[in-house]
């Protein structure tokens, strides 16, 4: 299917928020035990967990960016890299790193797929070093960024994060602090920003 086209019917799913639905808990998302706050203030706030080397994830990316374009004005998205393992870490510090340095607008697909298409070994320092200096960042400047206190701090909170929402694979939607799912919980990827839009309905009080 062209890929504009399938932009288009992915946009056009998420047109209507589903106040009404027959989405559960325990079978479509569920309630973290220990709600988290949030830092959206008035907003609701959505929170991806993902993760790079994940196929999933990269799969997700289109139906999230048409969702982006098409979410409630009440939601406030924020991406947070899931760490389960060293590999995890080492991509969670590029996520951070290129936010440092500006430029995560202009890596975060690239870098998708780079390891999913072009089936690149972008799993060292070094190769990512590389991988951003093709987009004007000196390898310099990308490892200063890499190992600055300010990504370290970051990558930690996020290790915090991924098990204080309960977390326990990727890709992994949390809204407002309160509630979990996945597209195997929701049945596929676009029923999975349906139950997100639902529970945004639900928490929202304007």
């Amino acid at each position: 299917m062209h890929r504009y086209l399938l932009t288009g019917l992915i946009i056009a799913s998420f047109t209507t928020v589903h106040a009404e639905s027959n989405f559960e808990s325990g079978t479509h998302f569920d309630v973290i035990t220990s709600a988290q706050p949030t830092t959206t203030g008035d907003k609701i706030e959505v929170i991806e967990f993902f993760w790079y080397g994940c196929q999933h994830c990269f799969t997700l990316e289109p139906y999230i960016k048409a969702w982006l374009d098409s979410k409630a004005t009440y939601i406030e998205f924020i991406r947070i890299p899931a760490v389960f393992a060293d590999n995890w870490e080492l991509h969670a510090r590029t996520y951070y790193a290129a936010q440092k340095l500006g430029v995560l607008d202009t890596i975060h697909t690239p870098l998708f797929e780079a390891l999913h298409i072009r089936k690149r070994p972008l799993f060292t320092e070094d190769a990512l070093a590389t991988f951003f200096a093709e987009f004007g960042i000196g390898i310099d400047q990308f490892r200063r960024a890499f190992n600055s206190f300010e990504v370290d701090t970051k990558t930690r909170q996020a290790i915090a994060a991924t098990w204080d929402y309960g977390v326990d694979g990727v890709p992994t939607m949390i809204t407002n602090g309160k509630y979990r799912s996945s597209a195997r919980r929701a049945g596929s990827y676009e029923e999975l920003l349906n139950v997100v839009d639902y529970l945004a309905a639900k928490e929202y009080k304007p």
